[in-house]
């Protein structure tokens, strides 16, 4: 029996084909400089030994395109709602390879990445190889489903393989297809207008996307609020004791209040009292939790918290890394690990390291804590964790040293035992208002040791004060404070938002954020030592002149109507839809919207000439 193998990427290929083949593999080159074709035999259950061949796509082999009659310039803008979809193949070669080896091949394996979009390039691939050979059927489809390159693992996912998941593909056609309609008409109909105003340049394109705009929208929105912020003044009282040469500063109850009159009246009526009594003291135990597995967007946002590294960036060192089979599948959304998960055979890998072998050893001879679960699960891939040891000094990559190194201390530090210490608070009442205070002192550091990025410090300890002690206050201030606008939008801030709305998946909420700082809707600018991404003119006038056209109830420049979209997707993985009900469903809505648009293009030309003149002034 001969099985054909296609992988998602050259470099997953050839590691799988060195596992199955346990070394004895011979190549042959493709028409594609980067694929090879790995010929070789595997024992598969109920089917003894086969002849395999492995092969791979390198992502998407097709994509969808109008035909000539609709292309820019030969109609109307709005007809691309109705208009003939073709599906065109766009890797040629990779698409004959497949098919060519298909002819002599009778059942077909797929291994690309176990997500949505891994279905539907699973699908991609069925068709080339029925391009080939028409008696390969879906009943002859084998899925492998793996999520990193442990030999262990890959052996696991080839003897148990799953069948494709069909409906999961549905709903990545279902999305493609509409991003496709209602962003080639929008883009089309944007650009065309903002170049006949002169507010783009002729080689410009002001492109739109159900997720770009949502993504935008969040930017602008931080941005209205941090110019139109008017700071208000505040006033608080602040009395200040000294005690065992200790200089302790006590804090109102009350907090900062606007009126100053009456800040006033309560600090007149403290003035009164020399002393003040400590009514309370407590001394209890505290716990600093050890974090949890760690999911693609938590990883974007510490990246570019600790390292200042873009979530594109980010997500493409932790590929180059997974290709490898250092670490996990880098796209997920669960922050749980596997209960049949090897923890002793990981630390055992990584104890050779100079930086945290110790640790790991530490962790292999003591006994590790059970990690704590997080509440999300998308039963595709566990949380991320490393799975090879690889010095971090032979890494290439600067990227990649960092998010390597993040991915192991984070992995470790959720074995780990949490951080304890004893947290001190007085109460001190001054006439007839009260005061608190605090001190900390860390008494276990655990997880701490080796998670480096997290802080957390002893505070300057508390004087050793009695209950119903009368302490004089050495000096009672009334303090006067201003309030702080908000900052601008930070790119870790961007992605939890976009996480919490459904914009993009774990999987493509970097490539959002890529886009509208292409398409130059938003800037990336420094203050101090942090990164802020701030809108530009031109992106400003286009979610305002969004916002001041009327849609029927919903919105082009809020999350809602993507998300909406998002569930209406999952309901089609849910088997509850089908991919025509919620295209033509949610098809309707953007053509109205398109309707609405064209027939106000005029605001939104009016809305980017007013932010572009606000700029320059």
């Amino acid at each position: 029996m001969k099985i054909l193998c296609v992988a998602e990427k050259p470099s997953i290929a050839k590691e799988v084909a060195n596992i199955l083949g346990g070394g004895r593999v011979s190549v042959r080159n493709s028409k594609n400089k980067y694929i090879k074709n790995y010929d070789f035999k595997f024992a598969f259950p109920d089917r003894g030994l086969c002849d395999v061949t492995m092969t791979s796509v390198v992502g998407h082999i097709t994509n969808l395109d109008f035909p000539p009659q609709y292309q820019w310039g030969k109609c109307a803008a709005e007809r691309l709602f109705t208009a003939e979809i073709i599906t065109k193949v766009t890797k040629q070669d990779v698409f004959d390879n497949i098919a060519t080896e298909a002819r002599t091949s009778d059942k077909l394996m797929i291994w690309t990445d176990c997500d949505r979009e891994g279905e539907f390039i699973g699908q991609e691939i069925f068709d080339a190889a029925r391009k080939g050979n028409n008696r390969i059927l879906l009943s002859d489809v084998w899925r492998s489903k793996f999520s990193h390159l442990e030999r262990n693992h890959i052996l696991r996912a080839a003897k148990s393989p799953i069948a494709l998941d069909t409906r999961a593909a549905s709903a990545v056609a279902c999305r493609m297809e509409l991003d496709f309609r209602v962003g080639t008409s929008f883009t089309r109909l944007l650009t065309d207008s903002l170049k006949s105003s002169s507010i783009i340049d002729k080689k410009e394109i002001a492109s739109y996307g159900t997720c770009q705009f949502p993504t935008l929208g969040f930017v602008v929105d931080r941005y209205k609020r941090v110019k139109s912020f008017k700071s208000e003044p505040f006033w608080y009282i602040e009395p200040v004791l000294r005690k065992e040469n200790k200089r302790t500063v006590f804090n109102w109850v009350k907090g900062r209040l606007f009126d100053r009159l009456y800040v006033l009246l309560m600090y007149e009526r403290c003035l009164k009292h020399e002393h003040g009594e400590v009514t309370d003291l407590k001394t209890n135990p505290t716990t600093n939790y050890r974090p949890l597995p760690l999911t693609t967007v938590e990883l974007q946002k510490d990246c570019a918290r600790f390292f200042k590294m873009s979530a594109k960036a980010t997500l493409e060192a932790a590929e180059k890394l997974y290709n490898r089979g250092f670490v996990s599948y880098p796209r997920t959304e669960t922050d749980k690990y596997p209960p049949t998960m090897d923890f002793k055979g990981l630390f055992e890998k990584q104890k050779q390291d100079p930086r945290w072998g110790t640790y790991s050893e530490t962790l292999l001879k003591n006994g590790h804590e059970q990690p704590r679960n997080g509440s999300h699960d998308d039963h595709a891939h566990p949380a991320i964790h490393p799975v090879n040891y690889v010095s971090i000094d032979s890494l290439a990559s600067a990227n990649e040293k960092k998010v390597y190194e993040y991915v192991v201390r984070r992995f470790l530090a959720c074995c780990s035992k949490d951080a304890k210490g004893m947290l001190t608070s007085a109460t001190l009442k001054c006439g007839e208002e009260f005061f608190t205070a605090s001190g900390l002192m860390v008494t276990e550091r655990n997880y701490l040791d080796i998670y480096t990025y997290k802080k957390w410090e002893s505070s300057k300890s508390l004087p050793n004060f009695q209950m119903g002690e009368k302490v004089k206050v050495s000096s009672g201030l009334m303090q006067e404070g201003k309030t702080s606008p908000p900052q601008l939008m930070t790119e870790p801030e961007l992605i939890a938002l976009m996480d919490a709305n459904g914009i993009g998946t774990d999987a493509t909420i970097a490539e959002h954020i890529d886009k509208i700082l292409s398409r130059k809707y938003v800037t990336k600018v420094k203050k101090g030592k942090v990164d802020y991404i701030e809108p530009s003119p031109l992106g400003i006038g286009l979610i305002e002149g969004f916002e001041k056209m009327e849609f029927n109830g919903i919105s082009l420049s809020k999350p809602f109507l993507r998300k909406a979209l998002e569930n209406l997707l999952q309901d089609i993985c849910n088997g509850s839809k089908t991919k025509p009900q919620v295209v033509e469903e949610m098809k309707k809505v953007y053509h109205d919207a398109y309707g609405v648009c064209s027939q106000k293009v005029s605001l939104l030309i009016s809305e980017c000439r007013a932010a572009t003149r606000s700029n320059t002034m």
